[in-house]
């Protein structure tokens, strides 16, 4: 009886695994973000796509930087720090031949979630 009643106390106190989500921390001095999850034609998730986008921030947009991340086994992806300021972010999804796109406006939907179908 102890011993269920400790293997159950261990069960409890075990941590849940981590969702498998590639994360990026972009420091770009904002609290934004972008979540994505890629699915191919066939509703599967898509590992390796690549998720591109060139950030125009600052006065004018003058600060710019281009940031890459590729999918997890699952599909998922998302980009931390992204500015709360900045001109439209005009994402790009690829995997080799097949592509998607998503836009972004940091200042009406600053922590956003896409779910994409790469075509």
């Amino acid at each position: 009886m102890i011993t269920a009643l400790l293997f159950a106390a261990a069960l409890a106190q075990a941590p849940e695994k981590a969702p498998d989500v590639t994360v990026m921390k972009a420091a770009l001095g904002g609290s934004c973000s972008a979540e994505f999850t890629v699915k191919d034609d066939a509703g599967k998730p898509v590992y390796g796509a690549n998720v591109h986008v060139r950030v125009r921030y600052g006065f004018m947009g003058v600060k710019r930087a281009d940031l890459d991340v590729g999918t997890s086994s699952t599909g998922k992806a998302r980009i931390e720090g992204l500015p709360d300021k900045a001109k439209p972010l005009e994402w790009e999804i690829q995997k080799e031949a097949k592509r998607a796109s998503a836009e972004q406006l940091v200042e009406d939907n600053c922590n956003a979630k896409f779910d994409v179908t790469i075509k």
